[in-house]
């Protein structure tokens, strides 16, 4: 886990990160009360929308992105909704592509918190992007079956879904594999296992690809830096 192993290696001795899992977000007001020493959260699918409600404050990206995977605790208890996964893979995404041809366009598979994570950014680098559903509701959201009529190059994928996640490996987005080809760019969120089904198609097709793992610690660093500051 990257905040045990930071502890370690940091000499961190005065604090733990531990999961706790809730099976639905209404119960979030009695993890709280019966975990009174917390002082910080991460949010993860399916809650990064549905906790909103029961925040206090949201911090400006998080207010934008409208989905939260950060909770800071002050010490009067109020709780601040913030969006690290911003943070995760802006930064990420420039490592991948900082070598590689300019991105032209962009596909992000699943609309869920990550996803709208993923779009702030892209919007904010002027990147166009549609998102991609297996159920689209929106002007801006289409079935998969798009993306056979789409041959440019250039092109990143982002897979914003769980899908390929440990255990389930062998599942993934039903992507049509013809528009994997080389000069296309494949950066798939999940990073359990390093690389999933969908990033073995896109390398064996000759895309350049990208895991979730470095996003993973970019935003892991951005929380913990949160949750650090006096409040």
């Amino acid at each position: 886990m990257y905040f045990t192993e930071k502890f370690i290696r940091e000499g961190i001795s005065d604090a733990r990160y531990e999961l706790y899992p809730i099976s639905e977000i209404q119960e979030l007001p009695d993890l709280l009360s019966r975990v009174p020493d917390l002082r910080g959260l991460n949010v993860t699918i399916p809650y990064k929308q549905s906790v909103i409600p029961f925040l206090d404050q949201l911090d400006k990206s998080a207010e934008a992105v409208g989905a939260v995977n950060c909770i800071k605790i002050s010490s009067n208890r109020k709780l601040t909704g913030y969006n690290t996964d911003v943070i995760g893979f802006e930064k990420s995404l420039h490592d991948f592509t900082g070598k590689l041809p300019d991105v032209k366009y962009a596909f992000i598979l699943g609309t869920g918190g990550a996803a709208k994570a993923v779009a702030y950014v892209l919007q904010k680098q002027n990147i166009p992007f549609h998102f991609i559903s297996r159920n689209p509701k929106k002007e801006d959201e289409k079935f998969y079956s798009f993306l056979t009529h789409w041959r440019e190059s250039s092109t990143l994928l982002i897979n914003c879904t769980p899908l390929g996640t440990y255990p389930d490996t062998q599942e993934m987005p039903p992507v049509p594999l013809e528009i994997l080809h080389a000069g296309n760019l494949v950066f798939d969120l999940v990073y359990n296992p390093a690389e999933t089904l969908l990033l073995q198609h896109a390398r064996a097709r000759g895309c350049h690809v990208q895991n979730g793992l470095d996003m993973l610690h970019h935003q892991a660093e951005a929380a913990w830096n949160i949750w650090q500051t006096e409040s």
